[in-house]
């Protein structure tokens, strides 16, 4: 005569490769939750170790070489977040930016001493790296040497013209992308994001303090002539 188990009986019977189990299943949902790239690595980790347990201790073949797959991948990815987050305090810290790597995106033009690269009022097409040489932004009494670059603003404003003249003060060789190389190397590298937005706040807060300080002039030859 058979008779039925009491909880216990079923508890008893819970082998411990069945908690694994659930234990990765609980974890893989909880990888899905998440918001950042992180905790996501970690759990997907985490998540592939107890699936891989689980599918040798039973045998389960096709389930552990998915595992065994999934497991060095979600590694280099936490490498890759690692790394970038360790890429993303150095450029925090330096307050030397460096755009050289444009040189791997752009297209290189060769310009003679006094050449013009837009004028004002051209339509915004390109951004540019100073590779060798000396460009002059002439509204703006502004003189750029190698490694810096220019023209960037113009793809953080909603006018679609130039608001200034860049002209060569020697020969110079400068690499140029356009909006949309701009905004995948921006993508694919933050630092170099976070070092452009560096540029362009300096150089705004430099532009802000001419305009006071002329504006200051204006006002005390006012009062001198009155």
């Amino acid at each position: 005569m058979r008779t039925e188990g009491g909880p216990m009986d079923h508890f008893a019977n819970f082998h411990w490769i069945e908690a694994v189990g659930w234990l990765a299943s609980i974890l893989t949902v909880a990888s899905y939750s998440v918001a950042t790239m992180l905790p996501l690595r970690l759990l997907a980790i985490a998540s592939s170790v107890c699936f891989a347990a689980y599918a040798f201790t039973l045998q389960l073949w096709p389930l552990l070489a998915m595992e065994l797959i999934l497991l060095p991948i979600n590694l280099y990815r936490l490498w890759q977040v690692l790394a970038l987050r360790g890429k993303l305090g150095r450029a925090a810290a330096t307050t030397q930016s460096d755009f050289s790597i444009i040189k791997a995106y752009g297209k290189l033009q060769k310009i003679k001493t006094g050449a013009v690269v837009f004028e004002r009022g051209d339509p915004v097409d390109q951004l540019y790296y100073i590779a060798k040489g000396r460009v002059s932004i002439e509204e703006m009494n502004v003189d750029l040497c190698a490694g810096d670059i220019f023209g960037e603003i113009a793809f953080f404003t909603n006018s679609a013209t130039r608001i200034a003249t860049a002209r060569c003060s020697e020969d110079t060789q400068v690499y140029s992308i356009d909006e949309k190389q701009f905004m995948r190397l921006q993508f694919e590298d933050p630092s170099f994001g976070m070092a452009v937005m560096r540029i362009i706040t300096h150089r705004l807060i430099e532009n802000v303090g001419k305009t006071v300080k002329t504006a200051s002039g204006d006002v005390a030859q006012a009062s001198e002539a009155m």
